[in-house]
Formats: structure tokens, C-alpha cells, sequence
């Protein structure tokens, strides 16, 4: 059994989510308000711990065209920063449209703009998360093998 978590990395928040034990499905825990690198580091060390995470799958912005922008290379050092903080693997995955698509859901849902302001972020690193985990469910299947 593992646990693997998931990253929206922002300017000002991460949002964050976890996986179940089983690597299965992906649910929204919080947002962490931004204010330096290492309360940032020291809170997610602090979930890291509390859910015995395993790998973590960080949301990296990916310009429509499939190129990697400016913000691109600012998540891969923070990337990079984070493997060497925790010791732990970590998966740069394809965001494109999660922020997108969680507030449409968020909207289809009625839901105010106060709450999803509050939200949109965890939810964010859910529909990473959980993108990374249907990923890796269809390529096992393909191969014949089971997690």
C-alpha cells in the first residue's frame, strides 16, 4: 500500500491532495497559504509524515501548444527543490486544464465565489492527482499487470 500526494503550486497557495492507500483515488485535503519556502517546505514535510507519502505528482504548467513557458521553469526548480527537501520522488504531470476544469465543475455545482476561491486550489491538486492515478491504472492494465 502506498499514498502518493498531489501539488497545484501557485503563486500564492499549493493546493494539496491525497491519494488513498491503495494509489486508487485522489481527494482534496487543503490549501497552504504561500508565505516562504521553508514554512512551505516544513508544512508539506508535515503532511508527508502524517500520511506516510511515498511520491508526490506536482502539477506543472504546460502552455496549449504542448511548450513549457517561463512558469514552466519556475515549477521544474521548485520541483527539484522539493526532491532534495523530502527525499522523495516527485512527477512533474501535464495541469493544463485542471484549473479549468475543477471550476467549471465548481460552477455546474452552483457553488459561491468565495467558496470556490477557497477550494479551487485542493480541488486542483485532486484532478492532477487523480489524473496521474487513472494514468498509471490504464497503463498497467495494458500490460497485463495490476498495482
Amino acid at each position: 500500500m502506498m499514498r502518493i500526494m498531489g501539488l497545484d503550486v501557485g503563486k500564492k497557495t499549493i493546493g494539496v491532495a491525497v491519494s488513498d492507500e491503495g494509489a486508487l483515488t485522489a481527494q482534496p485535503l487543503l490549501t497552504i497559504k504561500r508565505t516562504s519556502k521553508a514554512k512551505d517546505f516544513a508544512e508539506l514535510q508535515r503532511i508527508i509524515r502524517e500520511f506516510a507519502i511515498e511520491t508526490i505528482v506536482a502539477g506543472l504548467p504546460v502552455n496549449m501548444d504542448g511548450t513549457l513557458g517561463p512558469q514552466s521553469q519556475v515549477m521544474l526548480k521548485f520541483i527539484d527543490d522539493l526532491k532534495a527537501e523530502t527525499g522523495l520522488p516527485v512527477i512533474a504531470w501535464d495541469e493544463r486544464l485542471s484549473t479549468i476544469a475543477v471550476t467549471r465543475v465548481l460552477l455546474e455545482g452552483d457553488i459561491s465565489r468565495a467558496k470556490r476561491k477557497e477550494v479551487v486550489d485542493k480541488m486542483a491538486a485532486s484532478y492532477i492527482l487523480q489524473g496521474y492515478l487513472d494514468s498509471r491504472r490504464i497503463a498497467d492494465s495494458s500490460q497485463g499487470g495490476t498495482r
